[in-house]
Protein backbone atom coordinates (compact mmCIF):
# COMPACT_ATOMS: atom_id res chain seq x y z
CA UNK A 1 0.00 0.00 0.00
CA UNK A 2 1.11 3.44 -0.71
CA UNK A 3 2.88 3.50 3.04
CA UNK A 4 2.38 -0.12 4.18
CA UNK A 5 5.71 -1.68 5.84
CA UNK A 6 6.03 -4.73 3.56
CA UNK A 7 7.63 -6.97 6.18
CA UNK A 8 6.00 -9.61 7.99
CA UNK A 9 2.92 -7.58 8.59
CA UNK A 10 1.33 -4.22 7.15
CA UNK A 11 0.63 -1.13 9.40
CA UNK A 12 -2.37 0.99 7.98
CA UNK A 13 -2.74 4.53 9.80
CA UNK A 14 -5.82 6.49 9.13
CA UNK A 15 -3.46 9.87 10.53
CA UNK A 16 -0.74 8.84 7.75
CA UNK A 17 -3.18 8.77 4.68
CA UNK A 18 -6.13 11.25 5.87
CA UNK A 19 -4.49 14.78 5.16
CA UNK A 20 -2.86 13.48 1.58
CA UNK A 21 -6.18 11.05 0.15
CA UNK A 22 -8.55 11.99 -2.52
CA UNK A 23 -11.64 10.40 -1.66
CA UNK A 24 -12.32 8.51 -5.09
CA UNK A 25 -16.84 8.50 -5.84
CA UNK A 26 -17.81 5.15 -7.01
CA UNK A 27 -20.91 3.87 -8.84
CA UNK A 28 -21.35 0.63 -6.93
CA UNK A 29 -25.43 1.64 -5.94
CA UNK A 30 -24.81 -0.49 -2.33
CA UNK A 31 -27.15 1.05 0.28
CA UNK A 32 -25.40 1.01 4.02
CA UNK A 33 -25.95 -2.11 6.36
CA UNK A 34 -28.44 -2.78 8.81
CA UNK A 35 -28.07 -3.72 12.79
CA UNK A 36 -29.21 -7.14 11.51
CA UNK A 37 -26.81 -8.97 9.32
CA UNK A 38 -26.21 -12.17 8.13
CA UNK A 39 -23.29 -11.81 10.60
CA UNK A 40 -25.67 -12.86 13.43
CA UNK A 41 -24.48 -9.18 15.19
CA UNK A 42 -27.00 -8.07 17.82
CA UNK A 43 -24.67 -4.82 17.87
CA UNK A 44 -26.92 -1.87 16.30
CA UNK A 45 -26.60 1.02 13.70
CA UNK A 46 -25.98 4.47 14.18
CA UNK A 47 -22.19 4.58 14.69
CA UNK A 48 -22.06 8.59 15.42
CA UNK A 49 -24.84 8.20 18.46
CA UNK A 50 -22.71 5.93 20.40
CA UNK A 51 -19.88 7.88 20.97
CA UNK A 52 -21.63 11.27 21.02
CA UNK A 53 -20.47 13.26 23.81
CA UNK A 54 -17.08 11.13 24.72
CA UNK A 55 -13.74 12.24 23.45
CA UNK A 56 -12.20 11.28 20.08
CA UNK A 57 -9.92 7.60 20.54
CA UNK A 58 -7.12 5.85 18.29
CA UNK A 59 -8.60 1.84 18.18
CA UNK A 60 -5.17 0.34 17.22
CA UNK A 61 -6.92 -3.14 15.80
CA UNK A 62 -4.85 -6.02 14.70
CA UNK A 63 -6.30 -8.86 12.19
CA UNK A 64 -4.46 -11.86 10.13
CA UNK A 65 -4.69 -12.06 6.24
CA UNK A 66 -7.80 -14.06 5.91
CA UNK A 67 -11.41 -14.31 6.78
CA UNK A 68 -10.38 -12.02 9.70
CA UNK A 69 -9.28 -9.21 8.10
CA UNK A 70 -11.76 -9.49 4.96
CA UNK A 71 -14.58 -8.64 7.57
CA UNK A 72 -13.00 -5.62 8.40
CA UNK A 73 -12.31 -4.07 4.70
CA UNK A 74 -15.69 -2.36 4.84
CA UNK A 75 -14.70 0.26 8.44
CA UNK A 76 -11.30 0.25 6.75
CA UNK A 77 -12.55 1.97 3.83
CA UNK A 78 -14.79 4.29 6.21
CA UNK A 79 -11.83 4.77 8.16
CA UNK A 80 -9.68 6.66 5.12
CA UNK A 81 -7.37 3.72 4.72
CA UNK A 82 -7.01 3.24 0.93
CA UNK A 83 -5.88 5.02 -1.73
CA UNK A 84 -6.33 4.36 -5.50
CA UNK A 85 -2.81 2.50 -6.46
CA UNK A 86 -2.73 0.73 -3.18
CA UNK A 87 -1.32 -2.35 -3.23
CA UNK A 88 -2.47 -5.30 -4.38
CA UNK A 89 -2.30 -9.50 -3.82
CA UNK A 90 -0.19 -11.35 -5.88
CA UNK A 91 -1.94 -13.89 -8.45
CA UNK A 92 -1.32 -16.41 -6.75
CA UNK A 93 -3.86 -15.23 -4.37
CA UNK A 94 -1.51 -14.57 -1.05
CA UNK A 95 0.24 -11.63 0.24
CA UNK A 96 3.41 -10.05 -1.60
CA UNK A 97 5.54 -7.46 -2.47
CA UNK A 98 3.49 -4.19 -2.78
CA UNK A 99 2.13 -3.51 -6.93
CA UNK A 100 -0.18 -1.06 -8.03
CA UNK A 101 -3.87 -1.88 -9.11
CA UNK A 102 -6.73 0.66 -9.54
CA UNK A 103 -9.49 -0.38 -6.91
CA UNK A 104 -12.07 2.22 -7.03
CA UNK A 105 -12.00 2.87 -2.79
CA UNK A 106 -13.14 5.92 -0.91
CA UNK A 107 -17.29 5.98 -0.96
CA UNK A 108 -17.67 3.90 2.00
CA UNK A 109 -19.74 1.04 0.41
CA UNK A 110 -20.50 -0.18 3.72
CA UNK A 111 -22.43 2.57 4.72
CA UNK A 112 -20.90 3.65 8.38
CA UNK A 113 -20.75 6.81 7.82
CA UNK A 114 -18.72 9.30 9.66
CA UNK A 115 -16.55 7.87 12.53
CA UNK A 116 -15.93 9.55 15.93
CA UNK A 117 -12.92 7.65 16.46
CA UNK A 118 -9.13 7.11 14.56
CA UNK A 119 -8.60 4.00 13.53
CA UNK A 120 -4.95 2.07 12.78
CA UNK A 121 -5.15 -1.39 11.05
CA UNK A 122 -2.31 -3.95 11.10
CA UNK A 123 -2.81 -7.16 9.07
CA UNK A 124 -0.49 -9.86 9.33
CA UNK A 125 -0.11 -13.57 8.37
CA UNK A 126 -0.10 -15.25 11.40
CA UNK A 127 -0.91 -14.57 15.11
CA UNK A 128 2.25 -14.64 16.17
CA UNK A 129 3.57 -11.70 15.14
CA UNK A 130 0.42 -10.24 16.91
CA UNK A 131 -0.36 -11.30 19.68
CA UNK A 132 2.71 -9.80 21.74
CA UNK A 133 1.74 -6.51 20.82
CA UNK A 134 -1.57 -6.69 22.31
CA UNK A 135 0.02 -8.13 25.60
CA UNK A 136 2.32 -5.14 25.47
CA UNK A 137 -0.59 -2.41 24.88
CA UNK A 138 0.76 -1.72 21.21
CA UNK A 139 -2.79 -3.12 19.82
CA UNK A 140 -6.16 -2.52 21.47
CA UNK A 141 -7.99 -5.06 19.56
CA UNK A 142 -6.92 -8.23 17.89
CA UNK A 143 -8.70 -10.83 15.43
CA UNK A 144 -6.90 -13.87 16.86
CA UNK A 145 -8.04 -17.76 16.60
CA UNK A 146 -10.91 -18.51 18.54
CA UNK A 147 -8.65 -20.64 20.71
CA UNK A 148 -6.10 -18.58 21.36
CA UNK A 149 -8.73 -15.47 22.88
CA UNK A 150 -9.05 -17.90 25.78
CA UNK A 151 -5.21 -18.91 26.01
CA UNK A 152 -4.67 -14.87 26.16
CA UNK A 153 -7.34 -14.49 28.82
CA UNK A 154 -5.43 -16.92 31.19
CA UNK A 155 -1.65 -15.80 29.92
CA UNK A 156 -3.11 -12.23 30.77
CA UNK A 157 -4.56 -13.02 33.98
CA UNK A 158 -8.01 -11.75 32.75
CA UNK A 159 -6.81 -8.30 30.99
CA UNK A 160 -8.08 -9.64 27.66
CA UNK A 161 -12.02 -9.94 26.85
CA UNK A 162 -13.65 -11.28 23.58
CA UNK A 163 -15.47 -8.86 21.66
CA UNK A 164 -17.46 -10.89 18.90
CA UNK A 165 -17.13 -13.91 17.12
CA UNK A 166 -15.86 -13.23 13.49
CA UNK A 167 -15.09 -16.28 11.66
CA UNK A 168 -17.07 -19.51 11.85
CA UNK A 169 -15.92 -22.65 10.37
CA UNK A 170 -13.81 -22.33 7.27
CA UNK A 171 -10.90 -25.26 7.11
CA UNK A 172 -11.08 -27.66 4.24
CA UNK A 173 -9.44 -30.63 3.54
CA UNK A 174 -7.68 -29.98 0.07
CA UNK A 175 -6.34 -32.63 -2.42
CA UNK A 176 -5.13 -33.20 -6.26
CA UNK A 177 -6.90 -36.18 -6.69
CA UNK A 178 -9.88 -38.38 -5.76
CA UNK A 179 -8.94 -40.74 -2.83
CA UNK A 180 -10.48 -38.91 0.24
CA UNK A 181 -14.27 -38.85 0.72
CA UNK A 182 -14.70 -39.12 4.65
CA UNK A 183 -12.03 -38.29 7.35
CA UNK A 184 -11.25 -41.55 8.22
CA UNK A 185 -9.35 -41.67 4.88
CA UNK A 186 -6.87 -39.70 6.08
CA UNK A 187 -5.24 -42.26 8.11
CA UNK A 188 -1.81 -42.74 6.58
CA UNK A 189 -1.44 -39.85 4.82
CA UNK A 190 0.53 -36.49 5.02
CA UNK A 191 -1.14 -33.01 5.97
CA UNK A 192 0.24 -29.80 5.12
CA UNK A 193 -1.38 -26.92 7.45
CA UNK A 194 -0.74 -23.43 8.94
CA UNK A 195 -1.96 -22.70 12.45
CA UNK A 196 0.43 -24.79 14.91
CA UNK A 197 -0.96 -24.08 18.42
CA UNK A 198 -4.54 -22.42 17.30
CA UNK A 199 -7.64 -23.53 15.83
CA UNK A 200 -6.86 -25.25 13.15
CA UNK A 201 -4.35 -28.01 15.13
CA UNK A 202 -6.71 -28.39 17.84
CA UNK A 203 -9.89 -29.04 15.71
CA UNK A 204 -7.93 -31.16 13.23
CA UNK A 205 -6.78 -33.25 16.28
CA UNK A 206 -9.72 -33.80 17.79
CA UNK A 207 -11.72 -34.37 14.81
CA UNK A 208 -9.23 -37.05 13.90
CA UNK A 209 -9.36 -38.70 17.71
CA UNK A 210 -12.96 -38.43 17.79
CA UNK A 211 -13.01 -40.90 14.21
CA UNK A 212 -10.62 -43.18 15.23
CA UNK A 213 -7.22 -41.54 13.55
CA UNK A 214 -4.38 -40.75 16.17
CA UNK A 215 -2.60 -37.65 14.85
CA UNK A 216 0.52 -38.90 16.50
CA UNK A 217 0.99 -42.43 14.86
CA UNK A 218 -2.33 -42.56 11.91
CA UNK A 219 -1.08 -39.49 10.20
CA UNK A 220 2.03 -37.19 9.60
CA UNK A 221 1.41 -33.65 10.02
CA UNK A 222 3.59 -31.26 8.60
CA UNK A 223 3.21 -27.64 10.55
CA UNK A 224 4.37 -24.49 8.01
CA UNK A 225 4.21 -21.15 9.05
CA UNK A 226 1.91 -19.76 6.87
CA UNK A 227 -0.80 -21.15 4.43
CA UNK A 228 1.11 -20.49 0.94
CA UNK A 229 3.88 -23.14 2.51
CA UNK A 230 0.95 -25.82 2.12
CA UNK A 231 0.29 -24.75 -1.53
CA UNK A 232 3.57 -24.94 -2.40
CA UNK A 233 3.96 -28.37 -0.93
CA UNK A 234 0.59 -29.76 -2.91
CA UNK A 235 2.33 -28.15 -5.77
CA UNK A 236 5.11 -29.95 -5.44
CA UNK A 237 3.91 -33.47 -4.66
CA UNK A 238 0.54 -34.00 -5.69
CA UNK A 239 0.35 -36.97 -2.83
CA UNK A 240 0.01 -35.18 -0.01
CA UNK A 241 -2.72 -33.36 1.13
CA UNK A 242 -3.25 -29.48 2.47
CA UNK A 243 -5.65 -28.58 5.51
CA UNK A 244 -6.63 -24.69 4.30
CA UNK A 245 -9.15 -22.14 5.16
CA UNK A 246 -10.75 -20.02 3.07
CA UNK A 247 -9.78 -18.32 0.60
CA UNK A 248 -6.66 -20.21 0.70
CA UNK A 249 -8.46 -23.44 -0.13
CA UNK A 250 -10.43 -21.30 -3.02
CA UNK A 251 -6.64 -19.96 -4.18
CA UNK A 252 -5.61 -23.53 -4.20
CA UNK A 253 -8.49 -25.01 -6.47
CA UNK A 254 -6.89 -22.47 -9.29
CA UNK A 255 -3.49 -23.03 -9.05
CA UNK A 256 -3.03 -26.79 -8.53
CA UNK A 257 -4.19 -29.40 -10.90
CA UNK A 258 -6.90 -31.27 -10.70
CA UNK A 259 -7.20 -29.77 -6.99
CA UNK A 260 -10.65 -30.14 -4.97
CA UNK A 261 -11.85 -29.63 -1.69
CA UNK A 262 -12.54 -32.67 -0.43
CA UNK A 263 -13.62 -32.62 2.91
CA UNK A 264 -15.42 -29.19 4.82
CA UNK A 265 -14.12 -29.61 7.61
CA UNK A 266 -17.36 -27.70 9.38
CA UNK A 267 -19.65 -30.30 8.36
CA UNK A 268 -17.47 -33.02 10.08
CA UNK A 269 -17.25 -31.13 12.85
CA UNK A 270 -21.38 -31.00 13.19
CA UNK A 271 -21.49 -34.63 12.50
CA UNK A 272 -19.11 -35.66 15.20
CA UNK A 273 -20.31 -33.11 17.71
CA UNK A 274 -23.59 -34.82 17.16
CA UNK A 275 -22.62 -38.41 17.11
CA UNK A 276 -21.38 -37.87 20.39
CA UNK A 277 -24.04 -36.15 22.03
CA UNK A 278 -22.90 -32.71 21.96
CA UNK A 279 -24.33 -29.37 20.81
CA UNK A 280 -20.85 -26.95 19.72
CA UNK A 281 -20.14 -25.64 16.36
CA UNK A 282 -16.70 -24.88 14.82
CA UNK A 283 -15.44 -21.30 15.09
CA UNK A 284 -12.57 -20.24 13.56
CA UNK A 285 -11.91 -16.24 14.94
CA UNK A 286 -12.59 -13.61 17.39
CA UNK A 287 -11.93 -10.26 18.53
CA UNK A 288 -10.58 -9.58 21.63
CA UNK A 289 -9.61 -6.46 23.23
CA UNK A 290 -7.29 -5.17 26.45
CA UNK A 291 -9.73 -5.29 28.91
CA UNK A 292 -8.27 -1.87 30.06
CA UNK A 293 -8.79 -0.02 26.90
CA UNK A 294 -13.11 -1.76 26.42
CA UNK A 295 -13.11 -0.04 30.11
CA UNK A 296 -11.65 2.94 29.92
CA UNK A 297 -13.24 3.90 26.44
CA UNK A 298 -16.81 1.91 26.30
CA UNK A 299 -18.07 4.18 23.48
CA UNK A 300 -15.36 3.15 21.19
CA UNK A 301 -15.87 0.11 21.66
CA UNK A 302 -19.44 0.41 20.71
CA UNK A 303 -18.82 1.99 17.64
CA UNK A 304 -16.32 -0.27 16.54
CA UNK A 305 -19.38 -3.42 17.04
CA UNK A 306 -21.47 -1.27 15.32
CA UNK A 307 -19.63 -0.58 12.34
CA UNK A 308 -17.56 -4.20 12.43
CA UNK A 309 -21.57 -5.47 12.25
CA UNK A 310 -21.77 -3.09 8.73
CA UNK A 311 -18.58 -4.22 7.24
CA UNK A 312 -19.09 -7.50 8.01
CA UNK A 313 -22.42 -7.23 6.24
CA UNK A 314 -21.22 -5.70 3.43
CA UNK A 315 -18.65 -8.33 2.38
CA UNK A 316 -21.35 -10.67 2.81
CA UNK A 317 -23.91 -9.27 0.43
CA UNK A 318 -21.93 -7.28 -1.70
CA UNK A 319 -18.49 -10.02 -2.69
CA UNK A 320 -17.87 -8.54 -5.79
CA UNK A 321 -17.35 -4.82 -4.28
CA UNK A 322 -15.64 -6.29 -0.88
CA UNK A 323 -13.70 -8.40 -3.09
CA UNK A 324 -12.02 -5.15 -4.59
CA UNK A 325 -10.93 -3.82 -1.17
CA UNK A 326 -9.78 -7.27 -0.12
CA UNK A 327 -7.73 -6.87 -2.80
CA UNK A 328 -6.67 -3.29 -1.92
CA UNK A 329 -6.04 -4.49 1.90
CA UNK A 330 -3.38 -6.73 0.41
CA UNK A 331 -5.57 -10.02 1.32
CA UNK A 332 -5.84 -11.88 -1.31
CA UNK A 333 -6.99 -10.94 -5.32
CA UNK A 334 -10.26 -9.79 -5.92
CA UNK A 335 -11.16 -12.77 -7.62
CA UNK A 336 -9.85 -15.17 -5.19
CA UNK A 337 -11.80 -12.87 -2.62
CA UNK A 338 -15.40 -12.74 -4.80
CA UNK A 339 -15.06 -16.84 -5.08
CA UNK A 340 -14.11 -17.41 -1.58
CA UNK A 341 -16.65 -14.72 0.69
CA UNK A 342 -19.93 -17.43 -0.12
CA UNK A 343 -17.56 -20.12 2.00
CA UNK A 344 -15.76 -17.99 4.62
CA UNK A 345 -18.67 -17.66 6.93
CA UNK A 346 -17.48 -14.37 8.38
CA UNK A 347 -19.71 -13.06 10.96
CA UNK A 348 -20.24 -10.32 13.59
CA UNK A 349 -21.44 -12.46 16.30
CA UNK A 350 -21.43 -10.43 19.98
CA UNK A 351 -23.55 -10.50 23.19
CA UNK A 352 -25.35 -13.61 24.87
CA UNK A 353 -25.01 -14.99 21.15
CA UNK A 354 -21.49 -14.75 21.37
CA UNK A 355 -20.74 -16.30 24.55
CA UNK A 356 -22.88 -19.35 23.97
CA UNK A 357 -21.85 -20.25 21.06
CA UNK A 358 -18.32 -19.49 21.69
CA UNK A 359 -18.51 -20.98 25.23
CA UNK A 360 -19.95 -24.73 23.48
CA UNK A 361 -16.63 -24.63 20.54
CA UNK A 362 -13.93 -23.83 23.88
CA UNK A 363 -15.87 -26.15 26.37
CA UNK A 364 -15.42 -28.80 23.26
CA UNK A 365 -11.86 -28.39 22.93
CA UNK A 366 -11.27 -27.98 27.06
CA UNK A 367 -12.83 -31.55 27.06
CA UNK A 368 -10.25 -33.16 24.91
CA UNK A 369 -7.21 -31.08 25.59
CA UNK A 370 -7.60 -28.26 28.12
CA UNK A 371 -3.83 -27.00 27.58
CA UNK A 372 -5.69 -25.75 23.95
CA UNK A 373 -7.92 -22.98 25.93
CA UNK A 374 -5.38 -22.18 28.31
CA UNK A 375 -5.63 -24.60 30.87
CA UNK A 376 -8.54 -23.57 32.11
CA UNK A 377 -12.20 -22.40 30.99
CA UNK A 378 -12.42 -18.50 30.91
CA UNK A 379 -14.76 -16.85 33.43
CA UNK A 380 -18.02 -15.02 32.56
CA UNK A 381 -15.56 -11.85 32.76
CA UNK A 382 -14.40 -12.76 29.25
CA UNK A 383 -17.24 -11.72 27.53
CA UNK A 384 -17.90 -8.59 26.94
CA UNK A 385 -21.43 -7.24 26.82
CA UNK A 386 -22.73 -11.30 27.81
Amino acid sequence: MGTTQQQHHATITRRAFASGLATIAIGLGITGCSSNTDGGSNAGSGMNSSSEGAEPTTVRIGALKGPTGMGLVGLMDAAGMFAAGDAAATDDGSSGDAVATDTPVGADPAGIGALENDYEFTLAGSADELAPQLIQGDLDVLCVPANLAATLYQKTEGAVMVLCVNTLGVLDIVEAGDTLHDITDLAGRTIYSAGRGSTPQYALEYLLRENGIDPETDVTIQWASEHAECLAALQADPSIVCMLPQPFATSALAKVEGARIALDLTEVWDETVAANGGNSQLITGAAVARSAFASEHPAAVEELLDAYAASVGFVNDNPSAAAQLIEAADIVTAQVAEQAIPYCNIVCMTGAEMAGALTGYLQTLYDADPASVGGAMPGDDFYYGA
